[in-house]
């Protein structure tokens, strides 16, 4: 079973090639607002280095979010066009729970103005539920913080997003109508808003 696993919430580019549980090829670049541009060409890349052809793709598993509000949906539409066409499964991941892998952490994003998406991960269950808050609202404590933790005076924690797809397995939420797949994002109307 060939799965193709691709993640452009964030400002990495994460594409990773598996059979079974066993890696394959994978591609995780920082190029924050130009994933759209690069990901063919890294597909392409990545299918090369695996020796496999588009064609031997079993399935598709994809972030769902939250993350950025183009940035989701590029690896989401052609997800979602391939498991069209091919009628092969789509199945997706919280973007938080990507991140956190099988760590117990606090995973923290750049929501910007001010704001994060954060949720809290022990034994790869959640335990504190995936939202948007201000910065100053978040007691960091003494749990690992995994993502962008220079909003917090501390190191960015960035983990092998290809290799957290297959750590994540049982998470994967098989989408009945490839269709229906939306973006999770858990900003409200007011989260636009410029502060000052």
């Amino acid at each position: 079973m060939i799965t193709l696993c691709m993640d452009t919430s964030h400002r990495f580019l994460v594409l990773a090639l598996y059979d079974e549980d066993n890696l394959l090829a994978s591609i995780e670049e920082e190029i924050p607002k130009r994933q759209s541009e690069e990901i063919f060409p890294k597909l392409n890349e990545v299918m090369a280095k695996a020796n496999k052809k588009p064609m031997d793709i079993d399935q598709i598993v994809i972030s769902k979010g939250p993350g950025s509000y183009t940035g989701v949906r590029i690896a989401m539409s052609i997800a979602k066009v391939i498991c069209a066409l091919r009628k092969i499964p789509l199945y997706t991941i919280s973007t938080l729970q990507l991140y956190a892998g099988n760590e117990d952490c606090r995973v923290v994003l750049d929501a910007r103005g001010g704001r994060v998406y954060t949720a809290c991960y022990k034994d790869t269950k959640e335990i504190e539920s995936a939202s948007v808050k201000e910065i100053d609202e978040i007691d960091i404590g003494d749990m690992a913080l995994v993502g962008d933790g220079s909003l917090f005076g501390k190191e960015d924690n960035y983990p092998s997003i290809a290799k957290n797809f297959i750590l994540v397995k049982d998470a994967w939420e098989l989408a009945e109508n490839v269709h229906l797949v939306v973006p999770e994002y858990l900003k409200s109307i007011d989260a636009y808003k410029v502060t000052k």
